[in-house]
């Protein structure tokens, strides 16, 4: 697929056409770009992260704030949002900019701020790069990753110096990556549109996302329809497109004002379901499907499994594995890692189901870093259609998370408790995300932890550590009597921060030596643990628990992610912790907690 990179600085919407184009998403990437550019300039750390609150607070917010606007309604009283950022939330609706983010685009150098989009490289490093080494572009940042010459900045070691290679690289290719829950949002509501247009019978997002992989280079979407200049039209008219690439009756190729590329393929009805495994992918799965077909004597293509010249099968994606004497391989599995021999004994495991989901076991309020109270959260996660929550606010050696003593947990447990007490339809469990120092240790004294249902420990600090060290200060942690689970085993922040360097097969086989469990971590940039780990894990007996790590209660809604992640991991219901009743999970903790 032929990649072009889209502009740095897409075209924004007159004045009124705001409603109809500027999302959450569009929101919050300027208050983010504005904390960028006001870094840069080092002012303010509090006004800075006003911004960035800002604009998690409004890419969580779960309403279309610019169709709210657009009907009238006021903006409601949101977390951190007062009367400035909300008069910039309606400026940047109507105009999709602000005065302030163009008068600072004004002030820095333009090169600072494209240098800011290289994943590493946040306003600190931009600034030692660009007055120390004059780095301007990203050709010169591979150049002086390549040469050396960053290693004689401070604190730019040889494993940030190779990932700023690594990254320098890719944007020079053109291989920018979006998480996939920040594309889910418009990937669905484009397919929505283009079913609206008339002649498509069916519409589906196929590719990674349909895979659910973690990141998403691009959108294949495909339509039941019979090829037509009209439908291309319809595509090329939608409200984001910035740029047109490609146009013909049967594709058409876009740019969104995200910078996401997307292809759009007419076909016919006949053969939708040979297109869907075909463009599903993954590259891997469609060769070995291939190889098998070709040694029963048939050819497949994205036109369906031919016998000679006949064709017999290609409408369903289930008659094209049936043909190959498959069952039916889910989206998530087809990576070619053993679903194709499993597919042929019928084995294939009842992946797990967002419904199976019971409660959360990872979540923050306004005692930590959270954006609302622990009454809010229930009912949220209640909304949500759990049973039980686990409130896991952070200790107290995160100081920027505000994080909880001994004693200020000591009260947040008597409001769980009182809470518990009039709740209904939801369950709130006692628990705290504990760091784990570099020697292993806990933050909290066993004391502290004694009194909770749950400990969640993490990592927060100390990412470099080597991998030896790394592994046995996990290992230590996770030998305490009070732990329970391993928050975000490999803490890696997708297109900013690469995971620790860790022996994983020596952490999942002290969780079935220790009887604890493995998080699967679900918020959006983290989507931590990998699936291969998932799939470590259940065959070692390891539980996993899928949670979000909400700090809001829109977070709720990326579950789906955190699911999507597990079937990748071949998990099944049973493999899954927080699809057990509260009282199973209770049995659980006391055990492990011992």
């Amino acid at each position: 697929m032929p990649r072009t990179r889209p502009p740095e600085r897409p075209p924004r919407p007159g004045p009124g056409a705001g409603a109809a184009a500027v999302s959450n998403a569009d929101i919050a990437a300027v208050f983010e770009e504005i904390a960028n550019l006001l870094e840069l300039e080092e002012q303010n750390p509090f006004r800075i992260r006003a911004y960035r609150n800002a604009a998690r607070t409004v890419l969580g917010f779960a309403p279309d704030i610019a169709a709210l606007l657009g009907s009238g309604q006021a903006l409601p009283k949101l977390p951190g949002i007062g009367e400035d950022l909300a008069a910039k939330i309606g400026e940047i609706v109507q105009t999709g900019s602000c005065a302030l983010r163009e008068r600072l685009r004004k002030e820095v150098p333009p090169v600072l701020v494209d240098l800011l989009s290289i994943p590493g490289l946040g306003p600190t490093r931009v600034r030692h790069v660009y007055h120390e080494l004059g780095v301007q572009t990203p050709q010169q940042l591979y150049a002086a990753a390549k040469d050396g010459r960053l290693g004689k900045l401070h604190g730019f070691g040889a494993r940030l110096q190779e990932k700023l290679l690594q990254a320098a690289g890719a944007r020079l290719q053109g291989g920018r990556r979006f998480p996939l829950a920040a594309v889910a949002p418009a990937a669905e509501k484009l397919a929505e549109y283009l079913r609206r247009a008339p002649g498509v019978a069916e519409v589906t997002v196929a590719g990674s996302f349909r895979r659910m992989r973690d990141t998403v280079g691009d959108l294949d979407i495909l339509a039941a329809a019979q090829a037509s200049e009209e439908l291309m039209r319809h595509f090329q008219a939608y409200p984001e497109v910035a740029e047109v690439l490609a146009s013909g009756p049967a594709r058409a190729s876009v740019v969104l004002r995200s910078g996401l590329q997307v292809d759009l393929r007419a076909i016919e009805p006949q053969a939708y379901g040979a297109a869907l495994v075909y463009f599903t992918g993954s590259k891997a799965h469609n060769i070995a499907i291939r190889k098998r077909a070709q040694e029963r004597g048939f050819k497949l293509s994205e036109y369906g499994v031919f016998e000679g010249s006949r064709r017999i099968a290609g409408r369903t994606e289930d008659s094209v594995y049936g043909a190959l004497g498959l069952a039916p391989v889910p989206p998530e599995l087809r990576e070619d890692r053993g679903e194709i021999e499993v597919a042929a004994r019928g084995r294939l495991p009842h992946l797990v189901e967002r419904a199976d989901l019971r409660g959360d076991l990872h979540a923050h309020t306004r005692a930590s870093d959270g954006f609302n109270t622990l009454e809010e959260m229930a009912q949220a996660a209640r909304a949500a259609g759990l049973e039980y929550l686990a409130i896991t606010d952070h200790s107290q050696r995160l100081k920027v998370a505000h994080g909880l003593d001994a004693a200020a947990l000591r009260r947040q447990g008597a409001e769980i408790d009182a809470l518990n007490r009039r709740l209904r339809g939801i369950t709130l469990l006692k628990g705290i995300e504990v760091d784990i120092l570099e020697n292993g240790d806990l933050d909290l004294p066993d004391e502290a932890l004694a009194q909770l249902d749950l400990v969640v420990g993490a990592v927060h600090s100390y990412f470099d550590l080597p991998r030896a060290r790394q592994t046995r200060r996990l290992l230590r942690a996770m030998e305490h009597r009070r732990f329970a689970i391993l928050a975000h085993p490999t803490g890696r922040l997708i297109g900013e921060r690469e995971g620790i360097d860790v022996d994983m097969p020596a952490v999942i086989e002290a969780a079935r030596a220790r009887g604890c469990c493995l998080e699967l971590n679900a918020q959006p940039q983290r989507m931590d643990l990998f699936d291969l780990h998932c799939r470590a894990a259940s065959e070692r007996g390891v539980p996993v628990c899928v949670s979000t790590d909400a700090h809001r209660t829109g977070d709720f809604d990326n579950l789906r992610y955190g699911v999507g992640q597990a079937r990748r991991g071949w998990l099944e219901k049973k493999d899954v912790l927080n699809t057990r009743p509260l009282a199973e999970l209770r049995h659980f903790l006391k055990r492990c907690m011992r």
